[in-house]
């Protein structure tokens, strides 16, 4: 795979100051700007907004009959609250992870049936002085025979993102939302605070709602893609590996055909019929054509947008990345977006103080991780590599954010092992030191992160042109790692203090990963033979964790348990670093070809490998890598079992049996899931990009193609090649939707926290409906996307 930034690119390029401004936001081929135009088949007039009877406000709003006329000559509803409230609400005083309140406004429906319907549609004016984000929430509620689904959508909730001062056309398809006694509908805003542009308040005007009955819902739950639809990677495909689509298996014809730009077909195939666990599907197999230009696919009535077949196809989607990493810039004004925020946001140790800004936010919200920050220096640091050389814009661009957040992962030290770690924050808060709206920001001397610290300062000091940055970046590695070492040594294998963090689920056997990563990092950066044996001996008690004894019929092997004990296997449901085990085990056959080990170190990669090969028949003919192995006892686990999951809720353990029930039987105790068991954080983008990068490792360590064409697939994934056929990178390939971006607003390039399930179920399940956490962008997806780029 090669890196080259072309015409259209560069041009944007230079218009924004090469990332210094964001890019421009194509909302033309947005899901939304496509669905404006789809045919309605029926309609009916809920509200127009003519009086105020039904509707009531509740919180920190005023509702009022001073709205403008609509672009069809209705009137409208006016709510409007305060951006800022002098004091944090009554139910969260100490300001943790909270707005400054809320204002409603609500209409009572009355126990409606719209079974009948499956869009609803409304008009929205914002007139917010100063907001350059604006976005307001469309809530609903249904008390019939079956309640909305889902921990965060008890009332149903989705989140509108508006362009300010002009009247916004909205909807919201609800072809799988229970509807069948909808008691109430409304919309709420939320007071932020105020960032340096923002004015006192916040102001909307309600147009009429309209129910609609549309032609083509999309789908949203299901293997099964939309009939006479082709599934495709919208970006395109690499020039070398397997290039597949699919369709159901009763659209199309027996053939399908690749045409160039001028419609002329270049290539014929025969479509393939795969019957399959998760259904029956047609493959469209195009693999061995490979002259490089722009093509569709087309079979019977289907046609595919015009996409990519090369080597260089995923250079915009970097650029698109980058920008979403560089608009979560923290302290940092970033044009369009914010202006240099939270420098009232402290951290405290040992008498000491810092303000805890820099790096970059979370995801929608403005929370902060520092170790989160050090992942996406990593990856930037990776990628820079990977294209030095082939496109040096991008190189040169990638550094420079990566020192952005290099300069945040030194400004955290405490110098004694301690860090700032982590803060909830969501608001734009005064900048004053001293008042009511600061937070603290948690501080602690976690030794898997300082592990992981000083594996990417050593590679950063190795990496970056700046050579007295990397000389203080090689002590900090050396510091950082004997901190974590002297932690070890003197408390063992700790339980993370900090629940909130997302290292809180690591397991021992990562721990011991990440130390002997670490290792042979600063192996490589020093010389020192100290860190070849400490890299050697911490990967002994992982490999004790490997499974090495088949299960079931399939007999899986090669995965990993979270301890030598195996009774609870390795899972990631949010955050996922399932890439450790590999990065550390080709970093010692790297640094280690004559070690005594290197055959058992090898042996384990291989078997890793054939494990994600026999997962992907769980989801052929997609190519998205699934969960993995649960055993029906790990919930009774019960450390293991809560540090997995947050917020789980007391049936959890029910609802654990309920998941497994929903997946594939391997033997009596053992079920392959397709996405993970979760119950509060869904989303699983980082889940299959982490075993994506796993697969790449092995396969650059193995000269294995196939593990390629599973990493590839896991971009392919995210490009479109989905059920829902749209591309999950805003900005990205087509159909796009929007995302919940509730401060930074949106942003090209931007990527979510991924496809979840309904319920219990184990299919994905992809809703218009807009909120957290599966919908909410992360900081975390876009640096796993860049990852596994620098190691294709």
């Amino acid at each position: 795979m090669i890196f080259k930034t072309g015409k259209d690119m560069t041009g944007k390029l230079t218009a924004g100051g090469y990332l210094h401004r964001p890019l421009p936001l194509e909302r033309e081929r947005s899901l939304e700007q496509m669905g404006l135009r789809k045919t309605v088949l029926d309609r009916r007039l809920l509200c127009d907004m003519s009086c105020m009877d039904g509707w009531r406000t509740e919180g920190i709003g005023a509702l009022n009959h001073d709205g403008r006329l609509t672009p069809a000559g209705h009137t409208s509803l006016r709510l409007q609250l305060p951006t800022v409230m002098p004091h944090w609400p009554e139910e969260q005083p100490d300001g943790d992870y909270v707005a400054f309140g809320k204002g409603m406004a609500l209409y009572d429906v009355g126990g409606e049936d719209w079974t009948g319907y499956n869009r609803i549609h409304f008009w929205l004016f914002p007139d917010c002085p100063g907001a350059r984000t604006v976005n307001i929430s469309l809530i609903y509620a249904n008390d019939g025979a079956e309640k909305i689904p889902d921990i965060y959508m008890r009332e149903g909730h989705h989140e509108v993102n508006l362009i300010n001062r002009k009247w916004n056309e909205c909807f919201l398809e609800i072809p799988n939302l229970p509807r069948d006694k909808i008691t109430l509908i409304g919309f709420v805003s939320s007071a932020y605070g105020k960032d340096r542009a923002t004015g006192e308040y916040l102001r909307f005007d309600i147009g009429e709602i309209t129910l609609q009955n549309v032609s083509n819902p999309e789908v949203e739950l299901g293997w099964l893609p939309l009939t006479n639809s082709i599934v495709y990677s919208m970006t395109g495909y690499l020039t070398e590996g397997r290039k597949t689509a699919l369709m159901r298996r009763e659209d199309g014809c027996e053939n399908f055909s690749l045409c160039d730009g001028s419609g002329k077909q270049v290539y014929e195939g025969s479509a393939e019929i795969k019957e399959t666990s998760i259904g029956a599907f047609k493959v469209l197999d195009f693999s061995d054509f490979k002259k490089e230009g722009v093509y569709t696919l087309r079979s019977g009535e289907a046609e595919t947008a015009p996409f990519q077949i090369g080597g260089d196809i995923w250079t915009d989607s970097a650029w698109k990345a980058l920008n979403f990493i560089f608009c979560e810039r923290c302290g940092y004004p970033v044009s369009e977006k914010h202006d240099s925020c939270h420098g009232d946001i402290l951290a405290e140790h040992n008498g000491l103080k810092l303000v805890y800004n820099g790096g970059w936010h979370d995801a929608g919200d403005m929370s902060q991780q520092t170790l989160q920050t050090g992942d996406v220096v990593y990856a930037l640091t990776e990628l820079a590599n990977k294209v030095k050389g082939q496109d040096e814009l991008l190189y040169a661009r990638l550094i420079e954010e990566a020192e952005w957040g290099i300069d945040f992962l030194i400004k955290c030290r405490f110098g004694d092992g301690y860090r700032a770690s982590s803060a909830g924050i969501v608001h734009w808060s005064d900048g004053f030191i001293g008042s009511y709206d600061d937070r603290p920001a948690r501080v602690q001397d976690n030794a898997f992160d300082n592990f992981l610290y000083a594996a990417y300062e050593s590679y950063a000091a190795r990496s970056l042109p700046d050579e007295m940055l990397c000389e203080k970046l090689k002590t900090i590695a050396i510091e950082d790692f004997d901190f974590a070492l002297e932690k070890v040594k003197k408390s063992g294998w700790e339980k993370f203090p900090v629940f909130w963090e997302h290292s809180y689920p690591t397991s021992e056997s990562q721990h011991r990963a990440a130390m002997s990563w670490a290792a042979s990092e600063l192996y490589i950066l020093t010389g020192q033979e100290r860190y070849a044996i400490l890299a050697a001996d911490s990967m002994t008690y992982v490999l004790d964790c490997q499974c090495i004894q088949p299960i079931g019929n399939m007999k899986l092997e090669g995965f990993f348990y979270r301890n030598k004990e195996k009774k609870v296997i390795q899972h990631a449901n949010h955050q996922s670093r399932e890439q450790l085990y590999m990065l550390a085990l080709k970093a010692l056959l790297d640094t280690q070809p004559n070690h005594s080990s290197a055959s058992v170190w090898r042996e384990s990669m291989r078997r890793y490998g054939n494990f994600l090969k026999q997962s992907m028949s769980f989801t052929v003919p997609y190519g998205m890598l699934p969960a993995g192995l649960y055993h029906v006892n790990e919930a009774a686990d019960v450390e293991s079992f809560d540090r997995q999951h947050l917020f789980a809720g007391e049936g959890a353990r029910t609802d654990y049996l309920e998941q497994l029930k929903q997946a594939i039987p391997v033997d009596t105790d053992h079920y392959f899931k397709i996405f993970p068991v979760w119950f509060s954080f869904r989303g699983n983008s980082a889940v299959h990009l982490a075993l994506g990068k796993a697969a790449a490792v092995c396969a650059n360590a193995l000269n294995d193609s196939e593990l390629s064409d599973i990493a590839r697939e896991q971009l392919y994934w995210i490009a479109g090649k989905n059920p829902f056929r749209q591309s999950l990178m805003y900005g990205e390939g087509q159909r796009y939707a929007e995302q919940a971006v509730y401060l930074p607003g949106t942003m090209t390039g931007q990527l979510p926290v991924g496809v979840q399930t309904r319920g219990n179920g184990d299919v994905p399940y992809w809703p218009q409906a807009n909120n957290a956490t599966y919908k909410e962008v992360w900081v975390t997806t876009a640096g796993k996307w860049l990852s596994l780029l620098a190691e294709l």
